[in-house]
């Protein structure tokens, strides 16, 4: 009886550290400005890989979440960075745009926008589940998340984030911040 007793007190003990190393593992992320940005990685709107490694620390990241291509607001925030492209220039910053969308969609959205800058594909959440953003769908035939937008600065630490995008004005906020973050460097 004993023997029985140690060995259910064992597997229940097992089970608590199971469930509590999953517990873990789907702990939502809570990135804060000053946190070190995860590393992440996708494909490019050409369908080429593409590594944070290879960009973050040389220049300033604009990481912008949005739910799809060829809506109206995705399209609208889009475009708006497209326009203000000038505005960025001289800045050493690299405007990157992310959803769920396939590489296909993406070079589609892309072309029929004239979009001046990446879209990455992140087909099963992982980019966004690394930063944290929330999934409005989550089926293996559609992922969507919220629109979040992130600054990584050139350390390699988050900037700025903002989980309450508004799409038309997110560009014009995005350049406001990055010229005060020029400006405390001066």
């Amino acid at each position: 009886m004993l023997r029985f007793l140690s060995l259910t007190c064992f597997a229940a003990l097992l089970a608590a550290t199971a469930m509590t190393a999953h517990a873990d593992e789907t702990k939502p992320v809570d990135l804060k400005v000053g946190d070190k940005a995860p590393k992440f990685a996708g494909d490019n709107d050409e369908g080429k890989a593409w590594k944070s490694d290879d960009h973050v620390g040389k220049k300033i990241i604009v990481l912008y979440f949005y739910p799809k291509d060829m809506t109206p607001g995705c399209t609208k925030q889009a475009c708006t960075y497209r326009d203000m492209q000038k505005d960025f220039t001289g800045k050493d910053v690299e405007i990157i745009g992310v959803s769920g969308d396939s590489v296909e969609s993406h070079q589609n959205f892309k072309s029929e926008h004239e979009l001046n800058f990446t879209l990455l594909a992140d087909p099963k959440g992982e980019i966004a589940k690394a930063f944290g953003v929330k999934l409005l769908s989550n089926s293996p035939d559609s992922i969507v998340t919220s629109r979040w937008t992130f600054i990584i600065d050139d350390e390699g630490k988050i900037a700025y984030k903002n989980d309450k995008v508004d799409a038309a004005k997110d560009p014009t906020t995005v350049l406001k911040v990055i010229e005060e973050l020029e400006a405390k460097k001066s």
